[in-house]
């Protein structure tokens, strides 16, 4: 089946099922524009077709999705074109996804981070496997957590989805189903059949209680605790003022010395962000998020970090402001200003 995405996306009717794969192992199956369009375009396909009763997504290689092409956005602004429209769509399909009426299924075996969590964390079963490794890494690049992470993370017990979001951490998919970014866990060799069957059936609920596996909570209760106790402070600054004070605690002055290394601004923007999603709706988030994305788009950080984590590697980024106390609360403001004719229409 051919629905615009030639070699990077394949589509492919199975049984009750319309079958995703992300084609792009060399690139940790990485979203491109071509990529976002087709499967937008599939699912709207699938959504009016009787004959497909669930979508399963899954991708090929070590990695399920490593989130969008971000160094396109690095050429993009020295080429000088607008990636905006990039982004439009990557949120139009996370915000589909978000409403799609038919059991949708992501088999999440490897790297899901960033633009990888809105292609499956959005839809009905999130099934990841011992290989799965999840984060929402942007503020160490000077992003924040997008493609609905204001929506996900919140919602998140525990205050989890905030330290998430502040630190980029990365978690497993013990962590990951507990905290609930996960619905499922299954052995990645059981895989294959568990396609077969969904597919036959038509009933992802049924074969996954078959297949599911739970995986242990790798973060321990003390640092569940301390994440609980840091994080659920009303004011970033406060998280990181909670942090100090429990300096003595080598969890939570290895988070600090984490935050540190992020970027300022994107941890008060993100901080705002996940905040004001708690009680927000998808569709609000992701206009929310698209008034923040095309003020990023316009900033420092953003490039110095890609510049940093992917041009230059290893080298340490130069942020501006350097310093959490240095971000004004005006520039925050700035980055949820509504945009006028050019906000987002889903």
């Amino acid at each position: 089946m051919d629905f615009g995405g030639g070699d990077q996306i394949r589509f492919e009717r199975s049984g009750k099922a319309g079958v995703v794969t992300l084609t792009r192992p060399d690139a940790l199956n990485a979203l491109t524009h071509r990529m976002i369009r087709a499967l937008g375009v599939a699912l709207t396909a699938w959504e009016a077709d009787p004959g497909v009763q669930v979508v399963i997504l899954k991708a090929e290689g070590r990695a399920f999705c490593a989130g969008g092409d971000i160094m396109d956005v690095y050429k993009a602004r020295q080429e000088g074109r607008k990636v905006s429209e990039f982004f439009a769509d990557e949120y139009r399909l996370n915000a589909l996804i978000d409403r799609f009426p038919k059991p949708y299924v992501s088999l999440i075996d490897g790297i899901c981070m960033g633009g990888g969590m809105g292609i499956s964390a959005h839809g009905s079963h999130r099934v990841m496997t011992e290989n799965a490794v999840f984060a929402m890494p942007e503020v160490g690049i000077g992003f924040f957590p997008d493609v609905g992470g204001s929506y996900v993370l919140p919602n998140l017990g525990s205050s989890f989805g905030m330290y998430l979001g502040l630190t980029g951490n990365r978690i497993g998919h013990g962590d990951a189903l507990w905290s609930g970014i996960a619905t499922h866990t299954v052995q990645a060799a059981y895989l294959p059949a568990l396609v077969e069957e969904i597919a036959e059936s038509g009933d992802p609920g049924s074969e996954l209680r078959e297949f599911f596996k739970a995986a242990p909570r790798k973060t321990e209760a003390a640092a569940v605790h301390a994440i609980a106790k840091h994080f659920s402070q009303v004011s970033l600054r406060g998280i990181v003022g909670s942090l100090e004070r429990a300096a003595a605690d080598p969890f939570a002055a290895e988070t600090l010395a984490t935050m540190k290394t992020r970027s300022p601004t994107s941890l008060h923007v993100t901080f705002r962000a996940l905040s004001a999603g708690s009680t927000m709706s998808m569709a609000e988030c992701m206009k929310m998020e698209f008034r923040i994305l095309n003020r990023m788009l316009e900033s420092h950080d953003l490039y110095e970090g890609i510049r940093s984590a992917l041009v230059e590697r290893g080298s340490t980024p130069r942020w501006k402001p350097s310093r959490l106390e240095d971000v004004r609360t005006a520039e925050v403001d700035a980055y949820f200003a509504p945009l006028g004719a050019g906000e987002l229409v889903l």
